[in-house]
């Protein structure tokens, strides 16, 4: 997921806050998801796509950030950086999910009353470490391999991205890492074109289908960006922030293309915004300027809470997902007060959470490893 770059090299500035415009439109396609029949008529309807979004930022900002240090850096000094960075919002986000774990009382959850507490302590134990539970262990009925907090499998994946970066996709010429590239945006268009539901949704479930679907999902964007980030000579856009913003905002709210008939049409879609539109937008927004001390502020506090905001808000989502479901028939109309609640509640989780949790702990932490 989210990524920032060392501290000795300037930020992009509209890139963070692209990362946070995604992480709102995220906590708002779950708070749409309950309220459809099924994966035509989300409201949100693309919105998993900022997942794909997120791993394209990621390895753009990686490559910027770490592909001149290697000289000075060992494998080990990265792994450190990278679990000071992301590890942290991690076990927090999985704690959240374990205190409200019991609360979300549901018939959608009919499991959740039967799970023995040790069982739910060792899934919240397992969760620390990012690392995927087995079916027989999912404790919410969801088939998730971290039911405590939805997102987390994609953090998973981020990890398996930056292990393979770090163990040898670095050392890639430009060429080998543009046939990588092209192999992946291959399967991925595959992918998305074949599925039965004609996208790339999944990931989130420790079997081989899933795992495929999230290796795909992963492959592409992530080693799109860092090639991006190695063969992009950017160029000055006037108001990069707004363009870009739109545009992923447009990606993110489309409804479904193609309907029951032409799923094939929705994952053609898909495939050319991950492919093509998402690599122009960070481009866009790596060549864009903040005009403004406020449209700086802007991208900084969204930038600063995209990732904790990612990680709090699932544990909040799953309260409201239980009342929809114990209130059938409940309608945007009726729900969208208690939606503007949880949106407004996780973006205070979220800065409280960077300001006496997060910034804190990796401040320990860099001291800690020097």
């Amino acid at each position: 997921m989210p990524e920032t770059s060392l501290a000795a090299k300037p930020h992009y500035p509209i890139l963070d806050g692209l990362r946070g415009v995604a992480a709102i439109i995220v906590v708002t396609f779950h708070l749409t998801e309950p309220l459809g029949t099924g994966h035509l008529d989300i409201l949100v309807n693309h919105g998993y796509l900022a997942v794909d979004f997120f791993f394209l930022l990621s390895g753009f900002v990686i490559g910027y950030a770490y592909d001149d240090r290697w000289q000075k850096m060992t494998v080990g000094t990265f792994f450190k950086r990278r679990i000071e960075r992301l590890q942290p919002m991690v076990i927090l986000g999985m704690t959240l999910g374990a205190i409200g774990f019991y609360f979300t009382d549901s018939t959608i959850w009919p499991i959740i009353h039967t799970i023995p507490l040790w069982k739910m302590l060792l899934v919240l134990l397992i969760g620390y470490t990012i690392l995927p539970i087995p079916l027989s262990m999912d404790i919410r009925g969801w088939q998730e391999m971290h039911p405590l907090n939805s997102v987390g499998w994609s953090l998973f994946f981020e990890y398996i991205a930056n292990i393979l970066y770090a163990i040898g996709i670095r050392k890639f010429s430009k060429t080998a890492l543009s046939i990588l590239v092209l192999i992946a945006a291959i399967a991925l268009a595959h992918l998305a074109i074949t599925s039965p539901n004609g996208d790339v949704s999944g990931g989130w479930t420790l079997n081989a289908e899933q795992l495929r679907v999230g290796i795909t999902r992963t492959m592409y964007p992530f080693f799109a960006g860092l090639l991006l980030s190695r063969i992009a000579k950017p160029k000055h856009i006037k108001n990069a922030f707004l363009w870009c913003s739109l545009l992923v905002a447009i990606v993110l709210y489309m409804p479904r293309i193609g309907g029951a008939d032409h799923v094939w049409m929705n994952g053609i879609y898909e495939s050319i915004c991950i492919i093509i539109v998402f690599p122009l937008i960070v481009y866009m927004g790596a060549s864009g300027m903040v005009h403004s001390q406020t449209e700086s502020k802007i991208c900084k506090f969204l930038g600063d809470i995209s990732y904790p905001l990612y990680l709090v808000h699932y544990p909040l989502v799953y309260f409201y997902v239980a009342w929809i479901s114990n209130n059938k028939g409940t309608t945007i109309v009726q729900a969208w007060p208690y939606a503007l609640l949880i949106l407004i509640g996780s973006i205070i989780l979220a800065y409280v959470a960077l300001k006496w949790y997060d910034e804190p702990i990796r401040k320990w932490l860099r001291k800690k490893w020097g």
